[in-house]
């Protein structure tokens, strides 16, 4: 049995079927989520592999605010921690990890263009 306790909140590709089996190698569950004080951007990717992946040479990427009024919608992932090093190796350098706050309660690791503020 496999052990799914980390939560990673996706708003882009990995939440996408294809995307998740390329990465993880399996289909990965997830409950939707919000998380507050964020608004989404575009990056283009230049990583031939990750667009090869995707389908994508432009990817959404958080931009943090601070204005609780900006909720960016998305599905909080159960993985398992070499799951989460699997998206760690997925994401390009312009997405940093950092541990945030859900609308929900719960805490997950996010990929956003900067954390002001925010523990990694």
């Amino acid at each position: 049995m496999f052990d799914h306790s980390v939560v990673l909140f996706s708003y882009g590709t990995l939440r996408q079927r294809e995307v998740q089996l390329s990465v993880f190698g399996r289909e990965v569950s997830g409950t939707p989520d919000r998380l507050p004080g964020y608004r989404l951007s575009t990056v283009e990717i230049t990583d031939p592999q990750v667009i090869a992946i995707s389908g994508a040479t432009h990817h959404p990427i958080l931009q943090a605010t601070g204005n609780a009024a900006d909720v960016v919608e998305g599905t909080a992932l159960r993985l398992s921690e070499d799951e989460l090093a699997a998206a760690d190796d997925y994401e390009v350098d312009d997405y940093q990890r950092a541990l945030v706050p859900l609308a929900s309660g719960l805490h997950g690791w996010v990929y956003a263009a900067d954390h002001d503020g925010l523990t990694t």
